[in-house]
């Protein structure tokens, strides 16, 4: 049996490890963008495709950007 073309498929914790954040916060990502779904299930455990992983890097980003901005218009007033 030949596994070598199966696609490596991760869990939402090995996305928040391999993104050393909290697991809580792959999991918001992962619920509130529907563009970010599973692969595949494995029981009740949602596989992810490793794209996965920049995709949640990516909204992230742009989350504590979008705070860090927040942050500095609020000390501006």
């Amino acid at each position: 049996m030949d596994t070598g073309n199966a696609p490596k498929l991760v869990t939402s914790g090995v996305i928040a490890s391999e993104l050393n954040v909290p697991l809580h916060r792959v999991l918001r990502v992962l619920r509130t963008r529907p563009s970010i779904t599973p692969t595949a299930y494995a029981g009740n455990v949602r596989l992810y495709r490793r794209e996965a992983i920049a995709r949640v890097r990516h909204e992230l980003t742009a989350i504590d950007a979008r705070r860090c901005r927040q942050a500095e218009a609020a000390t501006d007033v």
